[in-house]
């Protein structure tokens, strides 16, 4: 990060929307609101949706476009205090525990005191989160939270009341600054309402196809006009088709990148057969859409394009 103290907050939903756009993140006007007021009021946001719709994405580019570090948990089964806050650097301790024996020191209270100091303590996303210096609070994006147990739900729930972490062997560490917490799930399974009480909740779902197109316009800026017109078609009725996992936005940008990589101008029912494997991530539903299902929704986007001129 360039500055010693962050860049300024938005001060109203247009420049939260204005400071997203900056980094090529298009955001509904309801998340621009949303993130706005999590910003003023200072307090974490849980942002729930399908995979690959862009909740990672927005603490990403809020971090680049405020200036701030951005510190991600990423969350799995399992997760625990060693991995998510703290943990010890054994070996160190151990050595010095040898290398104070060897030297003949015997003072019980001053050998724990060297063994539990800053210089042994390994800082995890969590506590990384509340040590930064007020002025460059960072960013804290804990992804896809569904993924862990009711345990560490707990344990977060007490972090984000008071932005603290006790460390029996060594203390109390409280931020100076909270940092910006942007909390995302796949909904996988239900997060507990204490903690989503203490958030502000939006959901964040599909862009409509205008909104669709300006993104890959942006990301995929060699992506040819009509393809790009009917790669965002194509995908937007797909996702209307009972599929085990619609194509998120990411897939959309993925499948665009990928047909210009091979200088496509325009979709065919063989380039889609081929390159199927870029939009949808499940034998079953790349097998349904290679058949004729994917040929009539061919047939279907070129027909309304035609149509809209």
């Amino acid at each position: 990060m360039t500055g010693m103290t962050a860049r300024p907050l938005p001060q109203s939903i247009d420049e939260t929307a204005s400071l997203l756009e900056s980094q090529d993140y298009l955001a509904s006007r309801s998340l621009a609101t949303v993130l706005f007021l999590a910003l003023k009021m200072k307090r974490p946001l849980f942002l729930e949706g399908d995979a690959g719709v862009g909740k990672t994405e927005v603490a990403k580019v809020l971090a680049k476009a405020l200036d701030r570090p951005l510190i991600r948990l990423q969350c799995y089964e399992g997760l625990d205090i060693s991995s998510a806050v703290y943990e010890w650097n054994y070996p160190a301790q151990m050595l010095e525990i040898r290398l104070s024996e060897a030297s003949g020191a015997t003072d019980r209270g001053e050998m724990e005191s060297g063994i539990f100091s800053e210089k042994h303590l390994i800082r995890r996303p969590v506590l990384q989160a509340i040590s930064a210096p007020a002025g460059r609070a960072p960013v804290f994006l804990i992804d896809e939270l569904d993924r862990t147990d009711e345990a560490f739900e707990a344990f977060l729930l007490e972090v984000l009341s008071d932005f603290q972490v006790t460390i029996p062997e060594y203390g109390t560490i409280r931020a100076e600054e909270p940092p910006i917490v942007i909390i995302t799930t796949n909904r996988t399974r239900e997060v507990h309402d204490a903690l989503k009480r203490r958030c502000l909740y939006h959901w964040v779902g599909y862009p409509d196809s205008k909104q669709e197109l300006e993104i890959v316009s942006r990301k995929v800026p060699g992506c040819n006009e009509m393809l790009a017109r009917q790669v965002v078609a194509y995908v937007q009725k797909l996702r209307e088709v009972d599929l085990f996992k619609n194509p998120g936005v990411a897939e959309t940008i993925d499948w665009a990148t990928a047909l210009t990589e091979l200088d496509r101008v325009a979709l065919d029912p063989e380039t889609i057969a081929d390159t199927l494997g870029t939009l949808l991530k499940y034998q079953d539903d790349i097998s349904r859409i290679q058949g004729g299902e994917g040929t009539k929704i061919l047939s279907e986007v070129k027909a309304e394009l035609l149509a809209a001129g």
